[in-house]
């Protein structure tokens, strides 16, 4: 699980990266209004500033796009560990669907 959150969080701080750096590169904003219209974009929610260029607003519509898919990378991350401790409290693993689905074949045989 400890390597899930880190996964996650290394996913967010690239993300919120990623987008410090086209706001401040492409539509000029400093880099603490960079680091608020990131956080507020991959966050779901909203830009803060106004986009002064089409170069801009090309960024903003591509990083929000980027954003919702890394939002559910995320939360796949994180859900991943606990559904499979789940599967396996109810020994619901693949091993012991083939072993259970083997023994019944094996039954029905004449």
């Amino acid at each position: 699980m400890t390597l899930c959150l880190a996964l996650a969080f290394g996913m967010v701080a690239f993300g919120v990266g990623l987008g410090m750096l086209g706001y401040h590169h492409l539509a000029g904003f400093s880099w603490v209004d960079s680091l608020l219209n990131a956080c507020m974009i991959l966050g779901g929610m909203g830009p803060v500033g106004d986009l002064p260029n089409d170069r801009a607003k090309v960024f903003a519509s591509l990083y929000a796009l980027f954003s919702g898919l890394v939002f559910i990378a995320i939360m796949a991350v994180l859900v991943a560990p606990i559904l499979h401790r789940i599967l396996h409290r109810f020994h619901l693993a693949d091993e012991d669907f083939a072993a259970s689905r083997d023994r019944a074949a094996n039954k029905n045989r004449p």
